[in-house]
């Protein structure tokens, strides 16, 4: 095995992994095409049009675009009926979106612990979290890996609890053949920059409940509804709609995505097959309802146990020296300082102790197991996907055969 490149050696690769976001013509002939001959925001064909494919290809009756996922997520709890001091259930490892829109709605994230084989909510104890406050579960489909919807619609079903599918990163994935979303009462996308979709940014809520649907409408839209006046509003709504230019951008990935998706699929098993075999690396699980995943991360677990008790962190450099950025991802939710409240600003978290939460999955993970790779590294051709198992391999070697090299 060569020297590391940390150590002195060649790395494994030099070049750049395929370029996300990607600029393509049929992007710029629609922003153009939308530009020239379309409105740029209320009444736009292109904003309608984006609607109604993205709710087709989801699997869903009903699509309403948004400015980003986080006004998504606020518009779709608003509209599951949260109000001040209710309590919604989230994983604790995921963007901070996820729990900051509940704090928007005035109402409370409750956490519940995470799967390690999956990293997403693990359903064996959402019951116990289950609260007569309990207005919401919010799961999300965490690195574009679906969570146990069987599960979950079913203690919701059990509890007369809405279900409201964080999406963010599942564009596509599948849940017993039907795309993820729309099983519960409504789900949201989002377009950010480093989504499988991108807009820069943006959002996307998608339901089969036209009730549901039509309060979504009237949130993210000054609290007009559809059948109303244009100056008539009947809920605290704000203007959280996508401009025209961001949905004409969206419009040609619907149809893109699905290739992006099976290359992902390919260069994804094939990291499967080879990682899997180092002894110390643990491939990402998913549940037997899943059908497709997203590959929004490629996600492992690395066990330094198996290295010689050489850290993660190390990991991580070696990594970056031979040219693949892995790195760790998110740290659990109730450790931001967004936590640390002020009883003025947010009173109905007054006797909720962010501070003292524990939960052992969730940190071990994070602090010491998550390994994380960005999607574009699904991306590439037969080359970059073998310089990754490469990589892997160098840098796995050395720790289990070398130790000394790695030693202060």
């Amino acid at each position: 095995m060569s020297k590391l490149a940390i150590h002195g050696g060649d790395p494994v690769r030099t070049k750049p992994f395929p370029e996300w976001p990607r600029p393509t013509s049929e992007l710029k002939d629609a922003i153009i095409s939308t530009l020239e001959n379309e409105g740029w925001g209320v009444g736009s064909k292109a904003i309608s049009r984006f609607e109604e494919r993205f709710a087709d290809f989801h699997d869903a009756k009903y699509c309403i675009s948004t400015s980003s996922g986080t006004t998504a997520l606020w518009v779709a709890l608003k509209a599951a009926g949260v109000k001040a001091g209710d309590e919604v259930i989230v994983p604790p490892y995921t963007f901070i979106a996820t729990a900051s829109a509940v704090l928007m709605a005035n109402a409370v994230p409750i956490f519940v612990d995470i799967d390690e084989n999956t990293f997403n909510i693990d359903p064996d104890l959402i019951e116990d979290a289950i609260t007569e406050k309990t207005k919401v579960i919010m799961p999300v489909h965490i690195a574009g890996n679906p969570a146990d919807m069987d599960r979950i619609l079913s203690i919701g079903k059990k509890h007369n609890i809405s279900i409201i599918e964080d999406a963010a990163q599942a564009h596509g994935a599948e849940w017993y053949g039907t795309k993820v979303g729309a099983h519960g009462i409504g789900g949201i996308f989002s377009f950010q920059t480093s989504k499988n979709m991108s807009a820069g940014e943006g959002g996307a809520i998608v339901s089969n409940d036209e009730t549901f649907y039509d309060i979504c409408f009237s949130y993210h839209n000054c609290g007009r509804t559809k059948e109303g006046a244009f100056y008539e509003h009947q809920f605290l709504g704000g203007n959280f709609r996508l401009n025209a230019m961001a949905s004409s951008m969206l419009i040609p990935q619907i149809d893109t995505v699905q290739d992006d998706m099976i290359l992902r699929d390919k260069n994804r098993s094939k990291l499967d097959a080879a990682l899997g075999q180092i002894e110390g690396i643990s491939i990402n699980g998913a549940y037997d309802g899943t059908t497709r995943q997203a590959n929004h991360i490629y996600l492992t677990r690395y066990n330094a146990d198996h290295f010689n008790g050489i850290s993660r962190e190390m990991f991580y450099k070696a990594m970056q020296a031979e040219g693949v950025y892995t790195y760790m991802g998110y740290t659990p939710l109730y450790r931001e300082k967004l936590f640390v409240t002020d009883g003025k600003e947010y009173p109905w978290l007054k006797d909720y102790d962010f501070g003292s939460m524990k939960m052992p999955v969730t940190e071990r993970l994070a602090d010491k197991e998550a390994v994380w790779l960005k999607q574009n590294h699904l991306l590439g051709n037969e080359k970059d996907t073998q310089d990754i198992i490469d990589a892997f391999d160098k840098v796995t070697s050395t720790m289990r055969n070398n130790p000394e090299l790695f030693k202060d």
